[in-house]
């Protein structure tokens, strides 16, 4: 069993199903200083495309009645870009995940290297 499941081997958080998704949530939580500068990047480009007002109504529509204590939701702006994440298709999941990995190797950092800098 691996310690991102549970003991009936299923996902215990919604980004186990996909190991990419997964270890780019990893390495955000790692990584607090860049979490915000990709959450702001990836709500910027949500909102280019659905426009501001319908990513604040989706938002209102996604975000849990009560905020945890998600790593996530200590700060606003990661609070709402995960909690949107969390919601959007696979697809779209992906594609940030990959774009996130994309942006940490033109910053010269890959996730190998990312994981043995925690």
């Amino acid at each position: 069993m691996s310690e991102t499941s549970n003991p009936s081997g299923t996902p215990r958080r919604w980004y186990d199903q996909d190991p990419l998704l997964g270890e780019v949530l990893e390495l955000l939580r790692a990584y607090p200083a860049d979490v915000r500068e990709q959450a702001e990047t990836f709500l910027r480009k949500v909102e280019e495309q659905i426009g501001k007002e319908a990513l604040e109504k989706f938002y209102q529509l996604a975000k849990p009645e009560k905020m945890g204590n998600r790593w996530y939701d200590q700060d606003p702006i990661v609070s709402k870009a995960v909690e949107l994440l969390r919601v959007v298709p696979p697809a779209i999941q992906r594609q940030a995940a990959n774009r996130f990995l994309e942006s940490m190797k033109k910053q010269g950092l890959t996730p190998t290297l990312l994981k043995t800098d925690t």
